[in-house]
């Protein structure tokens, strides 16, 4: 159970450390100004907050299940396609994201999911 709560829980907090760091510091001007020209409020009330780390959560699970078969490599880009592009896609179909925030998400999404990956790699020696 050590080998997997604990690599999972770190890279939980690593990941919501993240994702918060990155929406709520460096991307919000590009947030609230889209979503005012939809005629919405960015949401960063508490509920988001917790829906953010049910979120990061299950990223960690996933990437836990991806790194018992791949390379710390593969892992890392198998997660980042998972849970990143994925979610850009059907955010964009949407209308509620930002593209101009893509120039900075990318590599720091991409970084957020090899250090997870990285985590979870050297905690479980898998």
């Amino acid at each position: 159970m050590k080998k997997s709560v604990l690599p999972i829980l770190l890279a939980t907090i690593w990941i919501s450390i993240s994702e918060f760091v990155r929406n709520e510091f460096l991307l919000k001007s590009y947030w609230t100004e889209h979503y005012q020209t939809l005629g919405l409020v960015f949401p960063s009330e508490p509920i988001n907050g917790a829906v953010w780390g049910i979120w990061s959560l299950c990223f960690a699970i996933a990437i836990f299940i991806i790194a018992k078969k791949f390379s710390l490599q593969q892992t890392t880009l198998l997660s980042w396609f998972a849970g990143f592009v994925l979610m850009w896609i059907s955010s964009g179909n949407m209308g509620v994201l930002p593209f101009g925030i893509l120039f900075f998400a990318i590599p720091l999404s991409l970084l957020e999911a090899f250090l997870a990956s990285l985590i979870i790699k050297k905690l479980t020696n898998i």
